[in-house]
């Protein structure tokens, strides 16, 4: 991949995919889909600058699994890879202790039974 450092208060975004079946096994066609508004953080800037020069770091770092908003940044291709490149701002939150998505792991709903 070729090397990219977004500037100032911007970050480097990949979306994570989330699965294509359904827990009953139906599968949903790309069309039907919403775009995820979870991803990685790939590559962060060096941080937003105030009018004396002073630069603050960001709170989001690489590797950080973030949740943005639905219409967030500017989608981009990178050697052949779609990545989103937003400001900070456009951050909601960080995810911690968030399983990585897979295909065989389940996702407990809100108010599911044990």
């Amino acid at each position: 991949m070729a090397k990219f450092s977004p500037l100032h208060d911007r970050i480097l975004v990949r979306r994570v995919e989330e699965a294509s079946t359904t827990r009953g096994g139906i599968i949903i066609p790309d069309s039907a889909k919403d775009k995820p508004q979870e991803g990685i953080v790939v590559s962060t800037g060096k941080g937003r600058t105030n009018d004396e020069g002073k630069t603050f770091p960001l709170a989001v770092q690489e590797d950080d699994r973030i949740l943005f908003g639905k219409y967030s940044g500017t989608e981009i291709k990178i050697d052949g890879e779609d990545f989103i490149i937003m400001k900070e701002d456009e951050v909601l939150g960080v995810l911690s202790g968030a399983a990585a998505p897979s295909g065989s792991s389940k996702k407990e709903t809100a108010g599911a039974r044990k």
